[in-house]
């Protein structure tokens, strides 16, 4: 399999290279986590001449015998060497039981610089915290972005590669195979043995058909305001047996599995945050095709949906923005910057044009207001508000 650097979560890693903290990659299942480690322990190779590398891959059945954590501990601790620097990297470590002893026990010995990769639903980001006594520097994972599709099929008209992107997604063990119909097959299968497998296991999942049902009315309503309520009135009319508090939980699980990111409403006006009704967006466009089919692309919730998990990937906290009754898409924040995005596919029409600029113009402050769509043309302004093509501020960083 080609492999391209993923240099933002390289760099990220080198960056905290010898911090006592515990760094741990999070992210849905087959992002790339596994490959990150290996990229991140060949520039550890090349990089310092005095590493100790103690790397532990839990796919591979020739560490079987360390799934105790006292064999674990006890393997690592052989492999310690004096007078160099000792990296230990570690890969599904929730196949050990009892992990987190080892690596509390390791961290406190203050001679590891420890680097560690689990499934999503166990190894959560709320989880870190209680699992680990150590300070965590979690490394957020996703699947390939639109700029790292490009590099990996090294295409040069990037109009052309947003369609083929909006196709084919980020799930980058599918680019393997040639027919679309094969792409699809292997990422259902991810969704399916892997993320609803992994919830099942770590929950103890009572009705793993409701779990089914629940995630495909998620990918059925990217984008739309949804609540636990409204699911369970949808669902319970099915002649479903359910009540709001399980489909609340269910959310959650999808979310801690990083299948799903939640995003919630927020008040421009009144600067505050709303309770009612929040969106939900996929950490892969694709496992919708993948699970629904193609017949009804909706590219405008997709394309809404690729924007959603750009902004994540670039590190914003998003918002879904509220402002006299009319939904603005994203309110994206970073430390003291803000930015109102709305996403369309097509604004060539004078009446979808204004109906995606109205709600900007109303926002009375300075920050930047912008509307990200298939325009094909390069950027302009409107009245202060920025136009710009969905190709080219996926490739803009």
């Amino acid at each position: 399999m080609k492999l391209i650097e993923r240099k933002q979560y390289l760099d990220k890693m080198i960056g905290v290279i010898g911090t006592p903290d515990i760094k741990v990659l999070t992210g849905v299942r087959r992002s790339g986590k596994s490959k990150l480690l290996e990229a991140f322990k060949s520039y550890v190779q090349e990089n310092i001449p005095n590493a100790n590398i103690i790397h532990i891959n839990f796919n591979l059945s020739k560490y079987d015998n360390l799934k105790e954590y006292e064999a674990l501990n006890e393997h690592i601790e052989s492999n310690y060497a004096e007078d160099k620097e000792n990296f230990v990297l570690i890969d599904e470590i929730q196949m050990c039981n009892g992990f987190e002893l080892c690596i509390n026990n390791l961290h406190a010995t203050e001679k590891y610089d420890i680097y560690i990769t689990g499934s999503n639903a166990f190894l959560l980001s709320s989880d870190l915290a209680t699992l680990f006594t150590g300070r965590t520097f979690e490394i957020k994972v996703y699947p390939f972005s639109f700029a790292e599709y490009v590099q990996y099929f090294s295409l040069s008209d990037k109009y052309t590669a947003f369609d083929r992107y909006m196709l084919e997604g980020g799930m980058s063990g599918s680019y393997l195979y040639k027919e679309q119909e094969d792409k699809f097959d292997y990422i259902e299968n991810v969704f399916d043995t892997l993320i609803l497998r992994d919830i099942r296991q770590k929950y103890n999942i009572k009705n793993p058909a409701l779990m089914d049902r629940i995630s495909q009315f998620l990918m059925d309503n990217v984008s739309n305001l949804t609540s636990a309520r409204s699911i369970t009135d949808t669902l319970a009319s099915n002649k479903d047996k359910i009540n709001h508090k399980t489909v609340g939980n269910y959310l959650q699980y999808l979310c801690n599995a990083f299948a799903f990111y939640k995003v919630r409403r927020y008040d421009i006006k009144g600067k505050k945050y709303l309770t009612t009704n929040d969106k939900y967006y996929l950490s892969d466009h694709t496992f919708r095709y993948a699970k629904l089919g193609t017949k009804n692309l909706d590219t405008g919730r997709v394309i809404e949906n690729i924007v959603a998990m750009e902004l994540l990937r670039r590190g914003y906290e998003v918002y879904a923005g509220v402002l006299y009754k009319k939904e603005i898409d994203f309110v994206a924040l970073k430390r003291s910057e803000k930015i109102y995005i709305q996403v369309s596919d097509n604004i060539s029409l004078p009446e979808t044009f204004k109906r995606e600029v109205e709600p900007l113009l109303k926002i009375k402050d300075a920050y930047p207001k912008m509307v990200i769509a298939r325009t094909r043309n390069p950027e302009y302004q409107y009245e202060g508000v920025k136009i710009v093509d969905v190709a080219d501020w996926l490739l803009d960083k």
